[in-house]
């Protein structure tokens, strides 16, 4: 293997006249002529994506050429690739062998080189794959991290019994992978059960016309029965919702479009200092979404974002911005929160920031006596109040602003249908900023682009420490300890409890534990003005332990608690966990969370599964990604409105928001790209075999998640790349994993071109065209004139394929050039010289 990088040998020639690789020297007779190297990017969009380094190839007055590839995998990728265009390169394992090959012929290498070079004595080139595919070679080399999207990926992928949605035939339960021979070729299967014992065997290579069910709890999930019309039924119910959705979000678009907004200008020297006073350096999310606020109350259009962000991850210094700008125009902001205590806390946080600015800051909640209440109602109105904070009390009917400019929303999700209703009036009027923690799902993200803006912060602040999580059996001298341990460092604890009728029980247990420290109790079923002094003093440290239930769970930020422990924590889902554990770090202090299980033989293994991944999910920003997995539905009900979601547990949350996004597209006039892939995937059947081979990865689980990794590909770019990863980690790929590379690069291509299925065996096949597929007429015709003994019509939506290709690689081959010749924006090739001779021979 050459052991030199490519930046040495070029300095080393140009410097010394000498390369030394191994016990080889190569002197350099006039030191100083080494050119920097060319690139031949490779363009996986073009017909011929690797044209650059062939035509390279091919020129007559070209050096010497070295190719190096990193792994033998990767070599032998390139040599498959080379030896299609009738390029045989030399295999050479020193720059003593490569000088000793045939000149006429490029060498190959496997080697770590990084850059190429030029060289003019010798006379050669060496060819990196940086000079062909860019940085992205270079990636792979780095060590992995730990990945979130891995992470969710590896438990959230199918497993036994899992809830499936198939586009015809509806949702079923997955029955694990199989193995059939049909008509003489051996495939992989993914075995889906319907109602009444169905059965559906679907092709691994078709694994695209599968989704995860998320829409509920998956043991409630339906079950349909095949044959049976209930699925279109369902599919009838639910695009008429997503239209009624989309009509009434465009509605509400339409009204804040007729309205001209203000245009407040931004006071550079005031708002640069008022920046300054923020005492942390600004994430790059963070500061992304507040160029995006401040853009929006520039423009003249109303602002109606949505900015959303893990706990602690600094939404507020986003509102504190906007509300700095609104304010030193002259128009009044209103804060609006879900309860005092965040509405308390919101003020003590604005006061601070607002200190030394001439900007009235007030909060009006329930703990203002009725005179200071009227007084504030009248100064409000009167517009001496420039911010007023507080809670639904600030949207009730005697609350009239002298000039509101800016609404900030804490926490939408949580207020009643009444106040809702009174803020979709609000969004007609003024700009509006919402914050929430909970995630919003990618595909619905894309669904309402345009019609509210969305900024996300993922990026956690600098500085903050990753919650360290334990899972353990309960015991009383593990509690002890932590507590202790937290008290002696001037910290306070949770201790959840989630049974009210027991918590009263538990905190006499604790106290008897650990006399030495002062506990309170919270829960949801006390008074609110109770709960209430009891949360004010525990922000106000004046005990150390608070037993409460999950009425924590989206509370007030308490710096000093920096200790959970969670009893029966095999009882909460996924995403609560989550939210519950947000509840400490908030500072830059170590925070740790405990998970406190009985005997694991009575949890069951849903509950180890969560616990290990809540354990596992430890690094800043994963939660979050964990969150956007498992919170999708509640992001769903907080958008879209609880109507919705009925219909979602009825079709799954992936299709419901792809209809929605049609609709929407619909009524506003735009162009459906997507839609052809919304009631239709391209199924790919050359009756070939298509799988990845038990003793190539002997892993059933593995096999499955690359199974959807290929399928999920959107690109001939990510499809290579993620070859050369399965050479990389496992090595060469056999036959019938080459296939199933090929009849996914078809499906792809099929699928941008609108056809819903490609059938084609040795008797000849068809290609079924959807009726808004967006293959070129003109081609279409140029093809049946030009090749009328090989490709006819058998109606207007299906073209029948020639006979006689009884190898599936020629077929597979075939279905590429006839895919590449309907697509306009690929030039013309001619029919593949070794089909138009095997159906020659056949004829």
């Amino acid at each position: 293997m050459l052991c030199l990088t490519g930046e040495a040998a070029a300095e080393q020639i140009s410097h010394s006249g000498v390369i030394e690789v191994g016990h080889s020297k190569v002197t350099q007779s006039h030191p100083g002529n080494c050119d920097s190297p060319p690139g031949y990017p490779v363009d996986h969009k073009s017909n011929s994506p690797f044209s650059g380094l062939i035509e390279r190839l091919f020129e007559a007055s070209k050096p010497r050429v070295l190719l190096s590839a990193e792994t033998p995998g990767r070599v032998q990728s390139l040599v498959e690739l080379l030896a299609g265009h009738d390029l045989y390169p030399t295999p050479v394992e020193s720059w003593d062998a490569f000088l000793e090959s045939p000149p006429d012929a490029p060498a190959i290498v496997t080697s770590v080189l990084d850059r190429g070079l030029v060289a003019a004595q010798p006379f050669v080139e060496i060819i990196v794959e940086s000079q062909l595919y860019g940085e992205r070679v270079h990636r792979r080399k780095r060590g992995r991290s730990q990945d979130p999207e891995a992470i969710i990926r590896s438990i959230a992928e199918l497993h036994t019994g899992d809830p499936v949605v198939h586009l015809e035939h509806g949702i079923g339960r997955f029955g694990g992978l199989q193995w059939l021979e049909v008509n003489n070729q051996k495939n992989e299967f993914l075995v889906i059960h319907y109602a009444e014992e169905g059965k559906l065997y679907i092709p691994a290579v078709n694994i695209n016309v599968l989704s995860r069910y998320i829409g509920g709890d998956p043991e409630h999930a339906p079950l349909h029965r095949l044959g049976s019309d209930q699925w279109k039924k369902a599919q009838a119910r639910a695009k008429k919702r997503a239209h009624d959705a989309a009509a009434e979000l465009l509605k509400t678009q339409a009204l804040r479009t007729l309205r001209s907004g203000r245009c407040y200008s931004v006071p550079h020297t005031e708002y640069a200092a008022f920046r300054s006073g923020f005492p942390y350096d600004e994430t790059p999310d963070q500061e992304h979404a507040i160029e995006e606020v401040v853009a929006d109350l520039k423009a003249s259009s109303p602002m109606d974002r949505l900015v959303c962000g893990d706990v602690g991850f600094g939404k507020t210094e986003v509102a504190l911005r906007a509300a700095f700008v609104v304010a030193q125009n002259g128009y009044q902001v209103a804060v609006l929160t879900p309860t005092t205590l965040l509405a308390h806390q919101h003020h003590n946080t604005f006061a601070e920031r607002f200190a030394d600015y001439p900007i009235r800051i007030e909060e009006l909640s329930r703990f203002n006596s009725p005179t200071a209440s009227a007084q504030l109602v009248q100064d409000i109105r009167g517009g001496s109040v420039d911010i007023v904070i507080g809670t639904h009390r600030l949207l009730q009917q005697d609350i009239n602003f002298h000039q509101l400019g800016l609404v900030i929303i804490d926490e939408e999700h949580r207020f009643g249908v009444r106040q809702k209703e009174r803020l979709k009036q609000l969004r007609e009027e003024v700009d509006v900023l919402t914050l929430t923690a909970t995630p919003i799902p990618r595909t619905l993200n894309i669904a309402l682009s345009g019609l509210r803006s969305i900024s996300l912060i993922g990026s956690p602040p600098p500085g903050r420490v990753s919650i360290k999580t334990t899972v353990q059996r309960y015991s009383t001298h593990l509690i002890r300890e932590a507590c202790l341990r937290e008290m002696h460092r001037g910290g306070q604890v949770y201790f959840l409890h989630n049974e009210v009728r027991a918590i009263d029980r538990v905190a006499a247990d604790l106290k008897d534990l650990i006399p030495e420290a002062s506990i309170e109790v919270a829960h949801g079923q006390m008074p609110k003005s109770d709960l209430e002094s009891v949360m004010r003093d525990f922000y106000h440290q004046r005990f150390d332990i608070l037993v409460c239930s999950t009425i924590i769970e989206s509370g007030i930020d308490i710096p000093t608690a920096n200790t959970i422990i969670m009893n029966r924590a095999d009882r909460f889902g996924l995403a609560q966990l989550h939210q519950l554990r947000g509840r400490v770090g908030r500072s830059r202090h170590q925070a740790y969370a405990f998970l406190l299980v009985p005997d694991p033989e009575f949890i069951s293994e849903t509950a180890k599964k969560r616990l290990a991944a809540l354990e596992a999910l430890t690094e800043l920003g994963a939660g979050f990604a964990l969150a956007n997995h498992d919170l999708e539905i509640r992001g769903a009900g907080e958008l879209l409105g609880e109507g919705q979601s009925g219909v979602i547990e009825e079709i799954g949350f992936s299709m419901y928001t792809d209809y929605l996004n049609r609709a929407i597209r619909d009524l506003s006039g735009e162009p459906t790209e997507s839609s052809l892939k919304l009631d239709s995937v391209c199924e790919i059947d050359l009756d070939a075999s298509a799988f990845i081979p038990d003793d190539y990865i002997p892993d059933v689980h593995t096999r499955l998640v690359l199974y959807q990794r290929i399928a999920d590909c959107e690109d001939s770019a990510a499809l290579y790349d993620l070859k050369l990863e399965l050479v990389d980690r496992f090595g060469l790929l056999p036959v019938e994993t080459k296939m199933l590379f090929q009849i996914t690069g078809v499906r792809i291509k099929g699928e941008a071109a609108g056809i819903k299925k490609l059938r084609y065996g040795a008797r000849g096949g068809r290609v079924g065209f959807h009726p808004d597929a967006t293959v070129s007429a003109p081609r279409f015709a140029s093809l049946l004139a030009e090749h009328s003994d090989l490709f006819s019509m058998n109606g207007p939506l299906e073209l029948a394929l020639p006979t006689g290709l009884e190898d599936p690689e020629l077929r597979a081959i075939l279905a590429d050039w006839l895919l590449d010749t309907l697509d306009e924006s690929n030039e013309i090739k001619p029919l593949p010289s070794e089909i138009r001779d095997n159906l020659a021979n056949d004829s």
